[in-house]
């Protein structure tokens, strides 16, 4: 079986920046086990498939160990494929998947992803926590799968020292690590050994914590964020109560079909 496949970087106008996601259309779904193995074949963060449903398109995605809930720089991934390689002609297109409706907008090549947002409740800095990093932080907050904690200043997360193996026991999807920007509104990382990843260069779901955490603090509604891991990228944001909006821009590095 000959599958088309894509790569492309998230979050990014230049290739080798923002977070490389691979994505594979599909006529109809294939075996979980297959998805799984092309996932970690290809050994990046996110290897998204998706298959058309009507007029909207149902996508899944996968890390090289795991299918997860939402992953938003494969979904930016998956449209840029769609508006630049696939003939798709809408300016707008719409994804079903485990986490609900989620839709991504095209104006002049910025793709908006459109997310349910996940809001925080604060939680209790443990020994465990504060052993994972050579920088303490502040705070301590969880949404729905993921740990979000705040840093005193933009350098703190910039040289965190991370303990990967001490990370990989914290009973969360991934550690998100943030701290006001110094010259944008915040700044973080992602972490997830969890889940087969030990740094995610851009991380478009875990804004939708970032970005209502960012708003209150900072009495604004549209953010711009910088995650600041090696490869870096670039989200311009929106706090729309229960949605989040996340921009940012995608770059094809890869054309290419595999054989399965």
């Amino acid at each position: 079986m000959k599958l088309k496949i894509f790569q492309i970087d998230a979050f990014t106008t230049t290739v080798f920046k923002g977070n490389p996601a691979a994505v594979v259309p599909l006529s109809s779904w294939i075996d979980d086990g297959l998805m799984q193995k092309i996932a970690a074949e290809n050994n990046l963060a996110e290897t998204a498939f998706y298959v058309p449903f009507g007029e909207r398109f149902e996508i899944r995605w996968f890390t090289p160990t795991i299918e997860v809930d939402l992953c938003g720089h494969a979904t930016l991934a998956a449209a840029s494929v769609l508006f630049d390689h696939e003939g798709y002609e809408s300016d707008k297109v719409i994804f079903n998947s485990r986490s609900g409706e989620l839709s991504v907008t095209n104006s002049n090549k910025l793709l908006t992803l459109d997310f349910p947002a996940d809001p925080v409740t604060k939680t209790d800095l443990t020994e465990e926590i504060y052993k994972c990093f050579s920088r303490k932080p502040l705070v301590a907050y969880k949404g729905k799968s993921d740990l979000m904690l705040v840093f005193e200043s933009e350098s703190d997360i910039v040289d965190l020292n991370p303990d990967f193996r001490k990370l990989a026991q914290l009973p969360y999807r991934g550690v998100c690590a943030t701290a006001r920007g110094d010259e944008v509104d915040f700044v973080s990382r992602f972490f997830a050994p969890q889940s087969g990843i030990d740094e995610d260069p851009v991380t478009g779901s875990a804004h939708t914590t970032l970005v209502p955490y960012w708003s209150g603090v900072l009495k604004k509604q549209e953010l711009t964020a910088h995650q600041v891991s090696p490869r870096s990228g670039i989200l311009y944001c929106k706090n729309s109560g229960d949605r989040v909006n996340i921009s940012g821009h995608a770059t094809t590095y890869l054309v290419g079909e595999i054989q399965v």
